[in-house]
């Protein structure tokens, strides 16, 4: 969470819904000379419930207003139908590729339990990609930049070269491009790493010498750390293909090959990783997928450059 000590008072993101994160964030916030109250403005980087779960208590007590980009008013609005039917879609691809039944049981029961961090708010100012939201004292700059979450947005302050990313690029980890259902109507699985990716792109030619991450340490040398991400998303490419190469998989087999049990501890998670690369390969024709038996399996074509 970060609070910009402007006119409104802002503050990014507001932590999941539990008493801990509250006394943090009440804390935090009187460290600065404020109370929640005086809050004037709430700014949504992304859908996620570690960034979203407080928004409705913290504009409830402060009558603040609540700015998030467009594409994610439906879901901040509709917190639990929205996050029902995301974990419906989750159980359904789980089974498509590979996943027991059992472990997508589970995990479905455990993502309920979650929602509990989460909750519903009116989005009372909605934000477009490319506009500007003037402050009293800095301008910050909209760009939706989807892949870790279809929603995700950095706010570009121009004049002080400050990017607030969220979890769009974190100094520790690689973002975890989430897999998300489909938001036109479609069948189509929405290729997250691949937005990503061109996410990643957009920002890398952002001119700016500080980046503040939704968790982790700041950064202050994104292009480096953003070819670094480049490189790691090529050789794990490349890994899934040796691996098609010895015989035809299920995402799930593969995300076991490459990290043992938290393939299952972590099945959702894994499987978005792994059905990304598989986006790359399948995109550069180094991989097709076949169905057999109602479920996936992924084979390798000869190598070509991407």
């Amino acid at each position: 969470m970060f609070l910009i000590d402007d006119d409104p008072l802002t503050l990014v993101d507001a932590g999941p819904n539990a008493g801990t994160s509250l006394d943090e964030l009440e804390r935090g916030i009187a460290s600065l000379g404020h109370t929640l109250e005086d809050i004037e403005l709430v700014i949504l980087t992304h859908q996620h419930i570690d960034h979203l779960g407080l928004v409705s208590l913290v504009a409830s007590r402060s009558r603040a207003e609540v700015a998030a980009i467009d594409v994610a008013v439906p879901y901040v609005e509709n917190f639990a139908l929205e996050a029902q039917a995301d974990d419906d879609f989750a159980g359904e691809l789980m089974l498509r590729h590979g996943i027991p039944e059992d472990v997508a049981a589970a995990l479905k029961s455990v993502s309920s339990v979650f929602r509990a961090w989460g909750g519903p708010v009116k989005v009372t100012r909605p934000l477009r990609d490319g506009e500007a939201l003037a402050l009293r004292d800095r301008t910050l700059h909209i760009h939706h930049r989807p892949g870790h979450s279809p929603t995700d947005t950095v706010f570009h302050d121009r004049e002080r070269r400050l990017l607030i990313a969220a979890d769009h690029l974190l100094s520790h980890v690689s973002s975890n491009p989430l897999i998300s259902r489909p938001r036109d109507g479609s069948d189509e699985r929405p290729q997250a790493l691949v937005h990503y990716l061109d996410s990643l792109a957009a920002t890398r030619r952002m001119d700016v010498d500080l980046v503040l991450p939704g968790h982790g340490d700041p950064i202050t040398e994104h292009r480096e750390l953003i070819d670094r991400r480049f490189e790691l998303h090529r050789r794990r490419a490349d890994k899934i293909q040796r691996l098609l190469e010895e015989r035809s998989r299920s995402a799930y087999e593969i995300a076991q090959a490459l990290w043992g049990n938290v393939a299952v501890t972590q099945a959702y998670l894994t499987l978005s990783e792994v059905l990304g690369h598989l986006d790359l390969l399948t995109n550069a024709g180094r991989a097709r997928e076949r169905r057999q038996d109602g479920r996936s399996l992924f084979e390798a074509r000869p190598a070509h450059p991407f």
